[in-house]
């Protein structure tokens, strides 16, 4: 048996997006359609004929709709295997109707959560009824196709006009069920774990013992990090629409926002496991500012308007910025454009771009990637997760908001207090150094990198690098260390080039001799209290 012609479908929905026309093809092309409640009142309302689960199983639906669909006359058309001839037997001893379509979609128990809702609330948004006729269909994809998105809505009304969905066609549909199930389960077992706290530690850390989530794959990527990996690219959430990209649900990282995965790509060939990694980085920083900021691997800054950002941005390290990612927290204006073409680049990726932006852009490669990605909505205490062999680790994001990253709160050890501009400077370096890989030194200069060290094994080498960028810039900027000193021989280095004032954390056993080196150097330096490693 191929296909299966649809002579009677069980519509129940929460999202009622593209109903009508779904409910229309299924009637004109003969269908009977069996719905619930308000999703029978929409059918209805589109001027289709239905029939109420409740004239069906004779059954009232009850305990405030809790049980509507929880009935043999409505699971038995769902389950029975018309392949079997015990079944069909079975189906007509009890006067039963099999189904060959199941259109649901859930409970938005996501959403509930995202809202504020109370405990109570967000439980009446368990769906009981939705999954169990989900899973029932897909178990039964032999006999019944199951639909859980308006995404596949086009696709359910072509396999009506050619007869019915193909046993491949179905397959498929019962795997994105099974997703969609499963991401469901996962947001709601997560949820339990993080509200009710069964677990001892869980309660005195405030850790759940359960983060539970489902990935999707959006795209499989020409290579990986090297051309010998094979990659993909998989966004949170389970499948359940045309495009995995289009449905989305929630995971251990808590995503707020949609973020690079379900970028826009206005132009350019597909995106690489690189391209991805590095435009990632490079979004997180330059949206660590208010003001224009344009980051990429080698620099960041902020300006008076985004190209201003753009050109600081690229004259920290022009040659390492060539054939990198341009990531800007404002829309990408012409003038940005037209400095962007001067040299080149892989990616931008920004909230938007004007439209002569897009032109002379496209106009000078046709192979550019250009990113519409709009700006992230990470809160506070937001978790992200990092792969270990054998599991994995869960931390909050680090956030610049603790009280050390205030310059109110930062403490003098050295010199002369900074002037406004001075500490302008060093408020950016602070910002911008949390994004670079540690070790981590960055000199600064009229909101500008002007000289960066990174991933190296030590502080001292991160100095020598940063320094050795800057060249004869080193002298009279200023510096940020993501973390303590542990000696004093690193923050020698930038006074010896001429840095002018220096923040830090502090915190090391060895800090007084810092801020001896500090004092006899005549060099300004400020600890802050708080340390942002970036691995």
């Amino acid at each position: 048996m191929t296909r299966i012609p649809i002579r009677r479908a069980l519509i129940s929905v929460y999202d009622k997006a593209g109903l009508a026309d779904l409910a229309r093809g299924l009637h004109d092309h003969g269908a009977e359609i069996v719905s619930t409640g308000t999703t029978a009142k929409a059918i209805e309302a589109a001027g289709v004929p239905v029939t109420r689960v409740e004239d069906l199983t004779g059954f009232p639906e009850c305990l405030d709709g809790r049980v509507k669909t929880l009935h043999p006359k409505v699971h038995a058309g769902l389950l029975a295997d018309m392949a079997n001839p015990a079944h069909e037997a079975q189906l007509r001893d009890l006067d039963i109707a099999p189904f060959q379509l199941l259109v649901s979609n859930l409970y938005p128990f996501e959403q509930t959560v995202a809202s504020g809702a109370t405990p109570a609330e967000t439980i009446e948004q368990i769906d009981i009824g939705g999954p169990a006729m989900v899973r029932a269909a897909a178990k039964n994809h032999g006999s019944v196709a199951v639909v859980t998105s308006p995404g596949q809505y086009p696709e359910a009304l072509k396999a009506l006009a050619e007869g019915g969905f193909t046993v491949a066609e179905r397959r498929r549909l019962a795997a994105a069920a099974y997703a969609h199930t499963a991401a469901y389960d996962a947001a709601v077992a997560s949820w339990f774990a993080a509200s009710y706290a069964p677990d001892e530690t869980a309660q005195r850390s405030g850790w759940p013992d359960v983060a539970a989530a489902v990935w999707t794959r959006a795209e499989v990527l020409r290579y990986g990090e090297n051309p010998h990996q094979q990659a993909a690219l998989y966004i949170a959430g389970g499948s359940g629409g045309s495009s995995p990209r289009a449905s989305r649900a929630s995971s251990v990282t808590e995503a707020a926002d949609s973020g690079i995965a379900n970028a826009e790509v206005l132009h350019g060939k597909a995106m690489s496991y690189n391209n991805y990694v590095d435009s990632d980085a490079a979004r997180r920083a330059a949206y660590d500012f208010g003001e224009p900021c344009v980051a990429i691997p080698c620099g960041i800054a902020v300006g008076t308007d985004i190209a201003d950002a753009h050109a600081k941005a690229n004259a920290c390290d022009p040659v390492s910025a060539y054939g990198g990612v341009i990531a800007a927290n404002g829309v990408v204006t012409a003038p940005m454009a037209t400095q962007i073409i001067d040299g080149f680049a892989e990616v931008v990726i920004a909230p938007d771009f004007e439209p002569q932006a897009l032109e002379i852009l496209t106009g000078k490669w046709k192979n550019i990637r250009l990113l519409r990605c709009g700006a992230p909505t990470v809160r506070s205490g937001q978790k992200e997760w990092r792969q270990v062999s054998g599991g994995m680790l869960l931390q909050s994001v680090d956030l610049i908001d603790a009280p050390g990253d205030d310059t109110e709160r930062w403490e003098l050890k050295s010199g002369a207090p900074a002037d406004a501009a001075t500490l302008a400077d060093l408020a950016f370096a602070w910002r911008a150094c949390r994004a670079v890989k540690s070790n981590a030194i960055l000199l600064a200069s009229g909101g500008a990198s002007v000289g960066v060290g990174m991933g190296q094994v030590n502080r001292v080498d991160s100095a020598r690098l940063a320094v050795a960028r800057a060249g004869n810039r080193a002298a009279g900027s200023v510096a940020a260390s993501d973390a303590f000193f542990p000696f004093a021989d690193g923050f020698e280095i930038l006074a010896e080039a001429g840095v002018r004032a220096v923040v830090e954390p502090g915190g090391s056993i060895r800090d007084d001799s810092v801020v001896a080196a500090a004092q006899a150097a005549g060099v300004t330096l400020y600890f802050t209290g708080v340390r942002h490693f970036y691995h």
